[in-house]
């Protein structure tokens, strides 16, 4: 585990730079990382996706949601999610929330 600055804010990440406490993040984090992920904006979808992670989050005990929970829970189709998180969506959308890896994720 190391540390990392992410938009004035000093958090914990594991090696693959997933952060390890959910709770240390912030909404201002999220354009940093998902600049860092090949995103250059955040529209209102994404919000809509990235809200919809975090609070989900809080009801799986802290896991970043599937692919097909995302899917069922915003109304957003596969497809739109790799639109708007290609290559990944689950993990990137997972970093960008500020959430652990999602299981199942090589």
């Amino acid at each position: 585990m190391s540390i990392r600055t992410i938009a004035g804010t000093t958090v914990s990440v594991n090696d693959e730079g997933f952060m390890t406490d959910a709770a240390q993040w912030t909404r201002e984090m999220a354009p940093e990382l998902a600049r860092e992920e090949g995103i250059a904006e955040l529209t209102a979808a994404h919000w809509k996706v990235i809200d919809f992670c975090r609070e989900s989050a809080k009801n799986l005990g802290g896991k970043s949601p599937t692919l097909r929970q995302i899917t069922t829970g915003t109304g957003v189709s596969t497809k739109e999610l790799f639109g708007l998180f290609p290559k990944g969506p689950a993990k990137k959308v997972a970093k960008i929330s500020g959430l652990g890896k999602p299981e199942g994720c090589v």
